[in-house]
């Protein structure tokens, strides 16, 4: 019997705010598809940890893929002289005049960049992150930060580094 009842209060638990927990939206902004690729990757790693994930590209989105708040993770690289990819400027743009309130919104970010170029390094992500914050949204950990000079595989090092983000959801 108590077994039932905790499977029954986990179940409509899960029905409300733990289920919207249990699923992430992972927003790609690239101009290769290097980040589609470690986005890809870091969603099965996510699957693998029982969540449900969608990964969408940040084309032609506006700030009303955060009007039902959730959980988000972008996975975004640098481009130009320290910009957000071109496929995730009508994104960043509409949320930076919108003021829109992002309170119920946490996030994390995986910020791709090259180190030789040292005053832009990861400037896209962390353009995101500034952003986020400054609407309201709740940052999940420090923004990942992955150097392409590092000799790592980008979407290596993020398939690991999400399992140990995942827990602080």
């Amino acid at each position: 019997m108590l077994v039932i009842i905790f499977y029954m209060h986990y179940f409509f638990q899960s029905g409300t705010a733990g289920a919207q927990m249990r699923n992430i939206t992972i927003l790609v902004g690239t101009m290769t598809g290097t980040a589609e690729l470690v986005a890809d990757e870091i969603a099965d790693s996510l699957v693998g940890e029982g969540f449900d994930v969608q990964v969408v590209a940040m084309d032609g989105l506006d700030g009303l893929i955060f009007s039902d708040g959730g959980v988000f993770l972008i996975c975004t690289s640098t481009y130009g002289q320290g910009d957000v990819p071109d496929n995730a400027l009508g994104l960043y743009e509409h949320l930076e005049h919108s003021r829109s309130d992002l309170s119920n919104v946490r996030y994390g970010i995986f910020a791709m960049g090259d180190s030789t170029y040292d005053a832009t390094f990861c400037q896209g992500g962390k353009m995101f992150d500034q952003l986020l914050t400054k609407l309201g949204a709740k940052r999940v950990g420090d923004v990942q930060e992955h150097d392409a000079s590092s000799g790592t595989m980008p979407e290596d090092e993020g398939a690991k580094w999400v399992v140990d983000w995942s827990k602080l959801i």
